[in-house]
């Protein structure tokens, strides 16, 4: 696909299936970072800028409590601009907080503006802040974008320190991915800085401004993906060192000393992981500042997201453990509990056991008894070798003709075997995919990485959108029609309906919910994990884990879940 800037990319208008309301099937939670938008100049002076001169429209008089469209009441302003300004606001129709900037229709780069705003709409990635509505009336364009208030700056993450290795990773591969899957859609972002990229509290990297943020600066570039993945190569060097990657001090960061060049995070600071640092050399590499120790440089996301794929995974960190305390020996004595103690030194009387029978009597008591354990003995003995002979001659008998039958219970079971998935999608028969591009996260054996849904608002059945009547989930294909015993699910999140089932032998690609009829579990909440195991084993070589309703997720209003990890056994 041809690169192109996203500042001058022309959409038809709001036509079609998907709403630019974020009624599509990707509508994801209200709202923006809980930080404000900062935007300055000063912090970007090392980004390429626009060719446009600067805009000379004056910024339309707005002021807290200004509604638009009857529906988006301004709240605070928390930029002003270049003739734009940006704004927290209320969306007073669904009740919740959005973004908003707003410009005259008569400034230089309103069309733009417009066209960056659908194209982005229209992408409907979760893994970027979502436009919802792109407007233009009375003489205002506005974009109305989300807002969402649990996430942090990756800005004022790093005002405490580097970020922690695993914490690092997770941020290089999130953004990573997220910007290889908005260039295959010929989408840059162009003002990737860490003031647009934020982390949930979920642990989730959400990018704001997708090609909105260049339109509204006139940002544009020959090379947009070259652009974006050094735009991505300077926040991992900065997660890393705390240091911004230039001369130029940013976003509360220290530049690099005048005169040294670009040297490797881990030569600014003791202890940084050698596999990032070296990454992030390679996504900055720029007129020939890598250095000669690095492998060959990364000019797109694409080629980003293939070296993170070939780095030795890292894990997260194992959580803290506290010892027990030492054992403390009690003065506790057995059978002493409730008898008063003796007094020291007191020796406890011993009984005196009985004399023995010593008269006559006695004497004639002993024989008698012994007599009659003798008699007993032998009529015992006698009884007993006679019942032996007649079994003795019986068993010669039958010997020959009894027959060993088989006893299965008393075999050891079967150890189950791993059963390898070569192929796994989406099931969504009633539409497209939700998020076909991270299939693969839910076999690749790592259960820190998952298949995880958008964010549905307001109903626990993927939104109550007419695409998601059957649900979703994944179907699994093995390959070949095989014997499972056991099928194995890691959820993303605790508390999402679900049932496996598989299809029938004959089966070929099955895609809706009849093709599957053989149950391996019932349908029900789940927690965390779920064993499915049948009585006998199943033959298919089609599974699906199929998903009917979604968990929470933060609010009683939105829902989200996902599959971490499947494995299959046979």
């Amino acid at each position: 696909m041809a690169e192109r800037s996203t500042a001058a990319v022309d959409v038809a208008d709001n036509s079609g299936e998907q709403s630019l309301t974020a009624e599509a099937d990707q509508s994801t939670a209200d709202g923006v970072a809980k930080n404000r938008e900062r935007d300055t100049d000063n912090d970007e002076a090392q980004e390429s800028t626009g060719t446009e001169g600067p805009a000379t429209t004056s910024p339309p008089e707005l002021h807290s409590g200004h509604k638009l469209a009857r529906r988006y009441r301004l709240e605070e302003c928390v930029t002003r601009l270049d003739g734009f300004s940006s704004w927290r606001a209320v969306d007073e129709k669904l009740r919740r907080a959005v973004g908003v900037h707003v410009l005259p229709a008569d400034h230089s780069r309103a069309r733009s503006v417009l066209a960056a705003a659908r194209s982005s709409a229209l992408l409907g990635d979760p893994r970027f802040v979502q436009v919802l509505d792109a407007v233009e009336e009375n003489d205002l364009v506005y974009v109305v974008h989300e807002w969402l208030p649990d996430a942090t700056e990756l800005t004022a993450l790093l005002a405490s320190g580097p970020l922690e290795v695993y914490d690092a990773y997770q941020m290089v591969s999130q953004v990573s991915s997220a910007m290889a899957a908005a260039h295959r859609e010929g989408l840059a972002h162009l003002r990737l800085n860490p003031n647009a990229v934020l982390r949930t509290s979920t642990g989730q990297w959400r990018i704001r401004g997708l090609a909105v943020n260049a339109a509204l600066r006139g940002a544009s570039s020959d090379t947009p993906q070259r652009t974006d993945t050094e735009s991505i190569g300077a926040l991992l060097y900065a997660a890393l060192t705390q240091r911004w990657p230039y001369e130029n001090d940013a976003y509360g960061m220290s530049g690099l000393p005048k005169d040294i060049g670009l040297i490797p995070p881990d030569q600014v600071r003791a202890g940084v992981h050698r596999g990032l640092s070296e990454l992030a050399m390679r996504a900055l590499a720029n007129d020939g500042a890598t250095a000669s120790r690095h492998e060959s440089p990364c000019t797109t996301p694409e080629e980003l997201v293939k070296a993170i794929g070939e780095m030795p995974r890292i894990r997260p960190p194992e959580p803290a453990f506290t010892a027990p305390p030492d054992y403390q020996r009690t003065t506790y004595q057995q059978g002493s509990y409730g008898r008063p103690a003796a007094p020291p030194h007191a020796t406890q009387p011993t009984p005196v056991p009985p004399p023995p029978l010593q008269s006559r009597t006695g004497k004639a008591l002993k024989w008698a008894v012994s007599a009659l354990l003798i008699a007993a003995l032998g009529l015992g003995s006698w009884q007993l070798a006679d019942a032996l002979m007649d079994q003795g001659g019986k068993g010669d008998d039958t010997t020959n003709t009894q027959t060993t039958d088989g006893d299965d219970s008393d075999k050891p079971a079967k150890p189950l075997r791993p059963v390898q998935v070569t192929n796994v999608r989406e099931f969504a028969p009633a539409g497209p995919g939700i998020q076909e591009d991270d299939v693969e996260l839910a076999v690749d054996g790592a259960p820190d990485t998952a298949w995880i849904t958008p964010q549905y608002k307001g109903y626990s059945n993927f939104g109550n959108l007419p695409q998601r009547k059957d649900g979703s989930g994944l179907i699994l294909d093995l390959g070949s029609v095989k014997d499972v015993s056991q099928v194995d699910v890691s959820f993303y999140r605790s508390g999402q309906t679900v049932e496996v089932l598989a299809a029938d032998p004959d089966s070929d690609e099955p895609s809706v919910l009849e093709e599957f009829p053989q149950r391996l579990t019932a349908l029900s909440p789940a927690g965390s994990n779920l064993a499915a195991k049948p009585e006998q084993p199943v033959r298919t070589r089609y599974v699906l884990v199929h998903i009917t309703e979604l968990p929470q997720d933060g609010s009683p209003e939105l829902f989200r879940g996902g599959i971490s990890e499947i494995k299959v056994k046979g």
